[in-house]
């Protein structure tokens, strides 16, 4: 198996739409660890760390969002750090 952990930043109507909540959602489902955080600026900002295939499907399931999302972009970092483990966190607004 191959660990994929990467840092995400996906703008556009994010925020007010339920994306957090989709976002975990989707997480758990693929089995990924990491969180999910908006931004003060309007973006969600989030880690997801797992299997390599199942980090590459929840960000193309990040490009559409959930229904209401309008998604402009998402910015997509690879971390070289260890991967994060334990459960998919929604943390407070930074």
């Amino acid at each position: 198996m191959t660990v994929r952990t990467v840092h995400v930043t996906i703008s556009g109507l994010v925020q007010g739409v339920g994306y957090r909540a989709w976002t975990e959602r989707e997480a758990i489902a693929l089995g990924l660890s990491g969180w999910v955080r908006n931004r003060r600026g309007g973006a969600v900002e989030a880690v997801f760390s797992g299997e390599a295939g199942d980090v590459a499907a929840m960000l193309a399931a990040c490009s559409a969002g959930p229904r209401l999302a309008r998604v402009i972009a998402v910015d997509v970092d690879d971390l070289a750090a260890a991967a994060e483990t334990g459960p998919f966190l929604v943390l407070p607004t930074a």
